[in-house]
């Protein structure tokens, strides 16, 4: 969970409410904030197909697999410096900060979650997964409350990212000696599912890949959103994503109360309906209660995709988890790589930013919906067998 925290919450989306930090003090542009959140996912995307390719690429060299926690350990270590770099000139070295940061992150959320996902499993206590995954919420609230006081205090952007950065030491130093021991895939049960065909396989890639696009507007600037269509001066601007935060870490453990026999793909679909709500509530109501409902919505179901997404891939390929993981991981992260170059275009051919910004959800939630349609074909075409 901490690791999570640290990875996501701060490695990834510290720069979310940053942002407005960043804007105000002149040292980049809505322009620019774009191509420095693409220049993180773009890591995050190759980070991810590093995980995937590795295991064939370490048994066609005869070599032993990578310890897990080594990995996330790793990449702990290299989130915490590369976050303070970014409190650093020259400017002209924060894409690459955020690109190798991206790279980091996906290595531990890859080797963190199959680690745990297949102790958990080994241990018959799967349904546990939900707390490993208000990881990433607890970071996005915790940095996103701190973010709130910052702007509140007068802090510069710079400051932020070096408050941020011994964060991440602090949760690190708590996880640490954690970080330790392997577990072994689980035997496949006698009389469960025949193995998946490659098609089915790229069709549940593809459905993850569009709620990594789908979400990606709101969660890289749902502040800046907000600023468009909310009077200056509210308090409330700076707490919408802490409650996004929230909704993600409540979302994550309303999990481990669903019942494991239901179909994962499912849930999902539930999942990409709620999100498509929750990115469409700032254009259908552009106030204070729609940006809050909106961002509740986008949260609760934020993990729980992961979490659904990789329990279903356990069951697709429980002998090469690990490298669908990475594939569909990576598949989240061209999704997310695409949407920030896609808000940066609308905004440059709009009459405004308002109507950029609302071009661009609408667009997020229809990939959202498109994938739901998939996870529905795959259900009525391979049903779970009783």
């Amino acid at each position: 969970m901490l690791a999570l925290a640290i990875a996501m919450g701060i490695g990834r989306f510290a720069f979310t409410p940053l942002l407005p930090m960043m804007l105000h003090d002149g040292v980049v542009d809505l322009a620019g904030g774009s191509w420095l959140a693409t220049a993180n996912y773009f890591g995050y995307w190759l980070g991810a197909m590093a995980c995937a390719a590795q295991p064939a690429l370490w048994r066609r060299r005869g070599l032993a697999p990578l310890r897990h926690t080594r990995v996330v350990r790793l990449g702990l270590v290299a989130t915490a410096l590369l976050t303070l770099c970014m409190a650093l000139p020259p400017a002209s070295l924060w894409p690459l900060w955020r690109f190798l940061a991206g790279v980091g992150s996906a290595l531990v959320f890859v080797f963190v979650s199959g680690w745990c996902l297949a102790r958990l499993a080994t241990l018959g206590a799967p349904a546990l997964a939900g707390v490993i995954y208000v990881g990433p919420g607890l970071g996005i609230a915790i940095s996103g409350f701190a973010a709130t006081a910052m702007v509140a205090g007068g802090v510069s952007a710079a400051a932020g990212w070096a408050v941020f950065a011994l964060l991440a030491v602090a949760l690190a130093a708590i996880a640490w000696p954690q970080l330790r021991g392997e577990a072994p895939a689980p035997p496949v049960a006698a009389g469960g599912d025949p193995p998946a065909p490659r098609a089915t396989i790229a069709a549940f890639t593809l459905a993850y890949g569009l709620a990594g696009f789908g979400y990606i507007v709101t969660a890289t600037f749902l502040p800046v959103i907000a600023r468009q269509a909310l009077p200056s001066g509210s308090v409330w601007l700076d707490l919408f994503w802490p409650i996004f935060g929230i909704g993600v870490a409540s979302g994550s453990l309303l999990t481990m109360r669903l019942p494991q026999r239901l179909d994962r793909r499912h849930l999902l679909m539930g999942c990409y309906a709620m999100q498509a709500a929750g990115v469409m509530f700032g254009v259908w109501l552009p106030t204070l209660a729609g940006f809050a409902l909106g961002s509740l919505l986008l949260g609760l179901p934020f993990t729980a995709i992961t979490l659904f997404a990789l329990q279903e891939a356990r069951r697709l390929r429980p002998h090469d988890t690990a490298a669908l993981i990475g594939g569909l991981t990576a598949a989240w992260g061209l999704g997310q790589i695409a949407g920030p170059p896609m808000v940066a275009w609308l905004l440059q051919r709009s009459a405004s930013p308002a109507a950029g910004f609302t071009l661009a959800l609408q667009i997020a939630a229809a990939a959202l919906l498109a994938g739901a349609a998939i996870y529905g074909a795959l259900a009525r075409e391979r049903p779970l067998k009783t």
